[in-house]
């Protein structure tokens, strides 16, 4: 198994890297600094002291001893004042023509057998600035000829020169860095000890952390937790729910059970209890089904992507899967959907939503009667109607009906009290609200959902 990556590591190698960058862009500078600038810096001592020596040369023009001495002179003066500001001086040569005649050269640290140019000659090598300064009056011309030598940062000694000050300082850079890095990081690991302490049972929030940096990495865990705590609540209320609405049902099933075990001679008992054990297992499955469904539509909050759907093409095909219920007992089904409505919807849970509002339109209908469905879309929402002829829902509990487990009073029809439940979550799924009202010619009950229209891809 690959060891996990360490952060620490990642920090402190990124300071080492840092410090490795900056030597780097020094030593780029000082090979710069020798190489460029050092280059010029010369060719303008060479102009200056050129050009100081000639004014001196044809002030004594025509007596070549004085003008050797003060030549010499003027350089003696160059050399001391280089050697009181601590200075190396580098290797130069000068000399001093009248004419043809050479009146004076003077060498200082000139590599042995380096052959001395002509006053026209050139310079004495790549490494050599020359500069020549005349004039035509007396024929006087000074030359004078610098070494810059930059060769040396390429060899072992100048390597050595920039790399001793890298060496000396790196132990006393990475213990800092190793310190500043290592306290750094405590934060994030009090976090993960607070964290690992806790018992499974334990989604309480974890304190604000003082950091900037680590403030959404806590406000992230704490969201987390109380998605958690949530989830485990519904978790909860499911298997309550289940417990609750299975128990009737089994107690019938058992008993039912009981009765086709024991009353073998009597034939009306027996078929009585058939039929009741039937009517348990149908109901034991249905509220099975409602009760998987209600959890659905509440995971379906978080989960689940949303797709672009015709809402009435799909209102179509939710008809078609409830039309044998609807011919059996001979209800009549009209829709009114003719404008395309394009919207993004969970298919699932608009499923879910439509076959419930369907099928109690369809269930809590009489004998032969209609159930009428308009789809409407005016720009800023498409909204969706589904009119019954059945008894209808009293206004005062047209908001209890959306609780769990609710029943109308007196309710014959056989259900468990989910199906609204179920729609309302499935409506919110898809950004869409359901209200009661009264049905056509205030007979019956009305279901109204709007969705939005800015749900629209």
């Amino acid at each position: 198994m690959k060891a996990p990556k360490s952060l620490f590591q990642r920090l402190l190698g990124g300071l080492l890297l840092v410090m490795l960058a900056i030597w780097l862009v020094i030593v780029a500078m000082a090979i710069y600094d020798n190489t460029v600038v050092q280059a010029r810096n010369t060719d303008a001592e060479n102009k200056g002291l050129a050009k100081q020596i000639l004014l001196n040369m044809v002030a004594l023009s025509g007596k070549p001893e004085e003008m050797a001495r003060a030549a010499e002179g003027i350089e003696e003066l160059r050399r001391s004042t280089i050697k009181e500001m601590n200075r190396m001086p580098r290797p130069a040569l000068l000399q001093v023509w009248q004419g043809t005649q050479r009146i004076h050269l003077s060498q200082y640290y000139l590599p042995s057998g380096l052959g001395v140019p002509q006053q026209n000659g050139g310079t004495l090598g790549d490494h050599w600035v020359s500069f020549s300064a005349s004039d035509p009056a007396t024929g006087i011309t000074v030359r004078r000829d610098a070494m810059h030598d930059s060769r040396w940062l390429f060899t072992g000694a100048g390597a050595s020169y920039y790399l001793a000050p890298l060496l000396y300082s790196l132990p006393f850079l990475i213990l800092p860095a190793w310190i500043i890095v290592r306290r750094g990081l405590q934060p994030v690991s009090r976090i993960v000890n607070a964290i690992e302490e806790r018992s499974a049972s334990d989604l309480s929030p974890l304190p604000p952390s003082p950091y900037r940096e680590l403030s959404p990495l806590v406000a992230s865990v704490n969201s987390l937790m109380e998605r958690l705590i949530a989830r485990v609540e519904r978790d909860k209320e499911f298997l309550t729910d289940a417990a609750h609405e299975l128990k009737t049902p089994l107690s019938v099933i058992q008993l039912n059970a009981h009765l086709l075990l024991n009353q073998q001679d009597d034939l009306q008992r027996l078929q009585e209890a058939d039929a009741g054990l039937r009517q348990g297992v149908a109901r034991a499955t249905h509220t099975v089904h409602q009760l998987l469904a209600l959890e659905r539509a509440r995971s379906d909050q978080e989960d689940g992507a949303m797709l672009e759907m015709d809402l009435a093409r799909f209102l179509r095909d939710r008809l078609a899967q409830a039309a044998p219920v609807a011919m059996q007992r001979g209800v009549e089904i009209e829709l009114d959907a003719a404008t395309p409505c394009p919207l993004l919807l969970h298919r699932e849970s608009a499923a879910s939503l439509l076959d419930n509002i369907i099928d109690n339109a369809i269930k809590y209908s009489p004998d032969k009667a209609r159930v009428t469905l308009s789809l409407q879309n005016d720009g800023q929402q498409i909204r969706l109607t589904i009119s019954d002829q059945g008894a209808g829902i009293p206004a005062s509990l047209r908001d209890k009906v959306f609780e769990r487990f609710f029943r109308l009073p007196g309710q014959q029809q056989p259900g468990s009290g989910l199906g609204l439940a179920i729609a309302r979550q499935a409506a919110a799924r898809n950004g869409a609200t359901i209200t009661l009202t009264d049905g056509l010619q205030g007979q019956g009950l009305t279901v109204m959902v709007e969705f939005s229209v800015r749900q629209a891809a």
